[in-house]
């Protein structure tokens, strides 16, 4: 088992997480204002990814510059790990490729404090997707509390590129944010990430 292979039913029995759904959860966060880089990689980028509408294409065009913005907007202090093995506990099933996670440390070379896990909706499901966000979730605070960090909550979010839905978790409370956020508000999407990295400080 891995991570693609959990529902959100499944992760809430699995771990027992107790689940709240809400609207706005995120309505106090501050935006955060794109680089001018950004902004133009973004108009330059929106047609191709959404008219080739391959994950692959998202991924790469529209999701991955707006995780490296946010990095460059934290001068560097947090790093960017995709595509990369996340293995935390084979027994528990929490093993696979991350699409994304977000971290609160500088180092490049090895994954160190996860806070924040981003994965890509297949098909453009996000529903689909939360079950795979929460395991990942689980795993990064497992990773936390094995190597006693300072990390309370991991913020997860699900995203077709265009769209984005963001959850945390504290403890074994899983929040799920009902609002989507549409790339037209790339403002409150940069900011929404930018709490979750802030959390702690």
């Amino acid at each position: 088992m891995s991570y693609s292979e959990f529902s959100l039913a499944r992760a809430k029995q699995e771990f027992g997480l107790v689940t709240l759904e809400k609207r706005d959860i995120f309505a106090d966060v501050p935006k955060l204002t794109p680089s001018n880089l950004l902004t133009e990689t973004l108009n330059s980028n929106l047609p191709i990814a959404l008219g080739s509408n391959s994950e692959k294409a998202r991924s790469e065009m529209i999701i991955a510059p707006i995780l490296v913005d946010l990095r460059r907007q934290f001068q560097e202090q947090i790093s960017l790990f995709s595509g990369i093995d996340f293995t935390v506990d084979l027994n528990k099933g929490l093993n696979g490729i991350c699409d994304f996670i977000i971290t609160k440390s500088p180092e490049l070379l090895m994954l160190t404090a996860p806070v924040i896990t981003v994965v890509e909706a297949k098909k453009e499901n996000i529903n689909a997707g939360l079950g795979q966000c929460a395991a990942e979730m689980v795993a990064a605070q497992i990773f936390n509390q094995q190597a006693e960090t300072e990390i309370k909550i991991i913020y997860g979010a699900v995203t077709t590129g265009s769209i984005w839905q963001f959850l945390k978790l504290e403890n074994q409370t899983l929040t799920i944010d009902l609002s989507e956020y549409y790339l037209n508000d790339v403002n409150k999407i940069m900011g929404i990430l930018a709490s979750g990295i802030s959390q702690a400080d």
